[in-house]
């Protein structure tokens, strides 16, 4: 059984959430989890002037995936941070590169998951996630998200990202906030839940 684990990151906030699904997904016996990243769409003299070239190099060695592989894995998880409320410019182009899949129905039945991060608390993160499911939901796949059972995503301890529609982090307005142990738990659990669920289906 296959899962992919596909992301878009700026400042690696979505690359640290996108190791623990990974690790998660993982742990579930006879599971074959690969980590991708999208290709970048800015140029490169525009990420030096938003400080994001630097922090692209720690996820440079990960491979470049392409649109008309995403048919080869029984489960695709979606991991993009949001711009204004919406899914990433970056994520957004890759999917749409997606017509010929959708035109074969090569994702129907095969299970679709979402995690995101935001600058700010309030910064859209259900509205992203929510956005990725649309079109998940417009491929035939089925949702799996993270649910209740996993208790942190209800703590009252500290600020923290996190919600039933998928697992989030809160970078900060300066982008200076790394993942707390919450937000990569839930990420782990949830990468561990989409696995569960796609054990059952086979």
């Amino acid at each position: 059984m296959k899962i992919l684990v596909l992301f878009y990151s700026c400042y690696g906030h979505v690359f640290e959430m996108a190791k623990a699904m990974v690790e998660g997904a993982s742990s579930i016996a006879n599971m074959e989890v690969v980590l991708k990243q999208v290709p970048e769409t800015l140029p490169v003299e525009v990420l030096d002037k938003i400080g994001a070239s630097q922090a692209r190099n720690a996820f440079a060695h990960i491979p470049i995936a392409d649109p008309s592989e995403l048919g080869d894995y029984d489960a695709i998880i979606f991991g993009a941070p949001t711009r204004y409320g919406m899914i990433a410019s970056q994520m957004k182009a890759f999917i749409d590169g997606t017509g010929a899949l959708w035109a074969e129905g090569a994702l129907i039945g095969k299970i679709g998951s979402a995690f995101t991060s935001s600058g700010t608390q309030h910064g859209g993160q259900e509205s992203t996630i929510l956005s990725m499911h649309t079109v998940l939901l417009h491929h035939g796949m089925m949702i799996v998200g993270l649910p209740y059972s996993y208790a942190g995503q209800s703590t009252m301890d500290e600020i923290t990202g996190n919600s039933p529609y998928g697992a989030s982090t809160i970078a900060g307005p300066d982008g200076s906030r790394t993942p707390n142990k919450f937000e990569l738990d839930g990420a782990f659990f949830q990468g561990q839940h989409v696995a569960k669920m796609l054990a059952r289906m086979k």
